[in-house]
């Protein structure tokens, strides 16, 4: 389980495997460091306690094509309007995201696993990233602002039945309970979003930036009534708002566990992480995003990734054992 709420720090590196058929063996040793770097009993730690460190690792679609092209997870990601992304930022065969609240833990954990790879893997590009305060959005949960004063996440799977519907990978028995990861980092245009009122900043996002109250009314979990109107006529919610645009029902899929980040390097901005069973999920609500939600009009995106994440491991089974034998 992942722990709630998520942890404030991240660090996500993105690398290639030089040699495809390494790659079994390679997961095998970083789950197994993993396991002791978690459990506090790896020496690379010097002496500080894991507290909730968390190590997800997944494998990009390259590699997933070459256990079975028809496996979830083998399918690139398509290209977007508003990118401007360099090659090396595009891809990759290795995601290794390392989440812990004790900021210190985070880059001594990413040089022991990087270190455990050694010459196999390539850097592609790497990602440091906070989550700001949080703020209360159903018994138990929580999500953070961004760094344009909103809050981000408020919508996603929030039971087991959503979790299983929308999250978890159900088949076929290599990829079962693993999911699929994207990740997006996002430029922010600051200072042309400060420059609205705090009214055109919520006609944006379609909730108030004080609450995150959907502009229909409700609370912060409330769903948003999109076919609200005024009393002339107008939707409470515009048509460009970014909570109509990329809802789930409007676009058809299902929904999302996001954990996003906030990032002042290489500019301000946003790593944005979504988890879910189908890439349709994350590509079609993009595509209706795309050119027609007023949020992306402030938006970059100078990095793009997808992986399949892989199912749990222990000592008996290790890591990507379901894949590569």
């Amino acid at each position: 389980m992942l722990p709630q709420p998520a942890q404030p720090n991240l660090l996500t590196v993105v690398a290639d495997l030089g040699d495809a058929v390494a790659a079994g063996p390679l997961l095998a040793e970083l789950g197994q460091a993993v396991r002791t770097l978690t459990a506090g009993t790896d020496a690379r730690l010097l002496g500080l306690p894991p507290g909730d460190l968390t190590v997800t690792i997944g494998i990009g679609p390259r590699l997933v094509r070459t256990i079975d092209p028809s496996l979830p997870g083998a399918a690139d990601l398509p290209q977007f309007s508003r990118e401007r992304i360099a090659p090396q930022a595009r891809g990759g065969d290795l995601l290794i995201q390392i989440c812990a609240s004790d900021a210190l833990v985070v880059p001594i954990v990413a040089a022991a696993l990087l270190d455990q790879a050694g010459d196999r893997i390539h850097e592609r590009w790497r990602q440091s990233g906070r989550r700001g305060s949080n703020v209360p959005v159903a018994q138990g949960l929580t999500a953070p602002r961004n760094l344009l004063g909103f809050i981000d996440g408020i919508v996603g799977p929030r039971t087991t039945v959503e979790e299983q519907r929308d999250l978890w990978l159900a088949g076929p028995a290599p990829v079962a309970d693993g999911t699929i990861a994207v990740l997006r980092r996002m430029e922010l245009d600051l200072p042309r979003f400060a420059t609205l009122s705090v009214a055109d900043q919520e006609v944006v996002f379609g909730r108030r930036r004080a609450t995150g109250i959907p502009l229909s009314g409700g609370t912060i979990a409330s769903d948003p009534e999109l076919g609200a109107k005024t009393p002339d006529g107008r939707y409470l919610i515009p048509a460009d708002a970014h909570v109509r645009r990329a809802h789930s029902n409007v676009v058809g899929v299902g929904l999302m566990l996001r954990r996003s980040y906030s990032i002042d390097e290489p500019a301000p901005g946003l790593l944005f992480m979504s988890f879910q069973n189908d890439i349709r999920t994350f590509t079609n609500t993009l595509t209706h995003m795309d050119n027609s939600d007023a949020l992306l009009q402030f938006t970059t995106t100078t990095a793009s990734a997808t992986f399949l994440i892989l199912p749990g491991f222990d000592e008996q089974h290790p890591l990507g054992a379901t894949l590569f034998r």
